[in-house]
């Protein structure tokens, strides 16, 4: 073989995935401009309306997590220019987050906002920061996503004018995310054993990763109270793990629970194959590479950049199968270069459609199982992804998490994250 022959079979070796890639080279390298990711943690998820953080208000569970950063993370609070809240619920989301930012230990003169792009809220706090630093508008920031559904119920659709009723794609938000569900079963064919395929498991992964004490290192304990439904008793507790995971589930066990959406065809979608109403918070501190050295602060990851992409809202939940192409193409990354996807299971239905339509290796979806075994927060779970993501390649020693949420209005997200371990 010529020496030309030799050069172009290693870029072909390359590209193909027979080496590391270029573009993976290129996202490892380390620069003074890289935005980094020095701490990140979560709260215990819990069951709303009966878990540990059912009376927590929204402002109560992020006045813990921000508390906890601020003490655990040994950041000066007085450097943190704005922090940026994702949460779907809360209807007065702007005075809380900046109220709590307050009560927190930070001082006047860090911001605060809300955003809000339903599950993927978590998600755009990270990128709303990241930009913000990119851009030179803050040099320090922290991203959170955090919702309390227990106290903030989700209340559909709104009432909506006659433009968007009578428009046929506007008007697709009127259906309740169950019938979306319902609706991507139906159109791609995905029969119900696959759906408890997935849930099952999505139950044994989690239950394997708690009973390992995987989540440890994710975890910041809350301390709060909960009242007796029963009695009225009011205590203080202190919540310091996930309590939705139901131990020993099994796809059998799964298939005999009933559907919980009768009037919607094909009806695959149940009480056990769908993610739990949940409460919990996730947060983030981020900042340019040069300025965490200059601080001293530990680099736990560098983001890599995120994206957003828009589908017909009917079949919102295979919204990851869309926005992860797209982040690959922007990046130049390949399936092959990236070690883990942590994909939101809304519902098993857009699970099993989005692992099938990018025939993803299953060892590398959600290692740790995912919202159907463990919650998903609304506004949180974006920013929890990443969370767990970075903690599962520490504890295998690999690089590269590609994360990705649906979005019930029909939009899906995605970023990539590279570990620093």
């Amino acid at each position: 073989m010529s020496s030309a022959s030799q050069r172009l079979s290693a870029i072909a070796s390359q590209v193909s995935g027979g080496g590391d890639s270029i573009a993976k080279k290129r996202i490892l390298e380390k620069k003074p401009d890289d935005v980094v990711i020095t701490f990140a943690a979560r709260t215990p998820l819990t069951k709303a309306n009966k878990g540990g953080l059912k009376d927590t208000q929204l402002d109560e569970l992020l006045i813990s997590l921000l508390t906890s950063v601020r003490e655990r993370s040994k950041i000066d609070p007085n450097l943190v220019e704005d922090v940026c809240v994702g949460n779907c619920l809360n209807p007065a989301g702007a005075y809380v987050a900046r109220s709590a930012v307050l009560a927190s230990g930070f001082p006047a003169t860090a911001a605060a906002s809300t955003v809000n792009r339903f599950c993927s809220s978590g998600l755009l706090a990270v990128q709303q920061i990241a930009n913000q630093i990119i851009a030179g508008s803050i040099d320090v920031g922290i991203a959170v996503g955090a919702e309390s559904m227990s106290t903030n119920s989700d209340g559909g659709a709104p009432n909506f004018s006659d433009k968007i009723l009578n428009h046929p794609l506007a008007s697709q938000n009127q259906q309740p995310m169950g019938q979306t569900s319902e609706n991507v079963a139906g159109q791609f064919s995905i029969p119900r054993t696959a759906h408890d395929e997935f849930a099952a498991r999505s139950y044994q992964k989690a239950e394997h990763a708690q009973k390992a004490g995987w989540f440890n290192d994710e975890i910041i304990p809350v301390k709060t109270t909960i009242k007796d439904p029963k009695t009225g008793e009011v205590k203080e507790i202190v919540v310091s793990s996930d309590d939705g995971i139901r131990y020993g589930t099994t796809a059998e066990g799964l298939s005999k629970i009933r559907s919980a959406f009768p009037q919607w065809q094909p009806s695959h979608t149940t009480g056990g194959n769908a993610s739990q109403i949940t409460d919990g918070a996730a947060a983030l501190v981020l900042m340019k590479r040069s300025r965490a050295q200059e601080l001293g602060q530990p680099i736990v990851a560098k983001y890599a950049g995120s994206t957003v992409v828009g589908l017909e809202p009917r079949i919102m939940g295979i919204g990851p199968s869309l926005a992860i192409p797209k982040i690959l193409s922007k990046t130049g990354l390949t399936e092959n270069d990236v070690d883990i996807f942590e994909i939101n299971e809304a519902f098993a239905s857009m699970g099993v459609y989005c692992v099938q339509k990018l025939n993803l290796p299953p060892a590398k979806v959600n290692p740790r199982g995912g919202a159907i075994a463990f919650g998903h927060p609304l506004g949180a779970t974006g920013a929890r992804q990443v969370v767990t993501a970075l903690s599962e390649l520490r504890r295998t020693d690999k690089r590269i998490a590609v994360t990705s949420m649906c979005v019930g209005t029909g939009m899906g997200m995605a970023g990539v994250f590279v570990s620093e371990h």
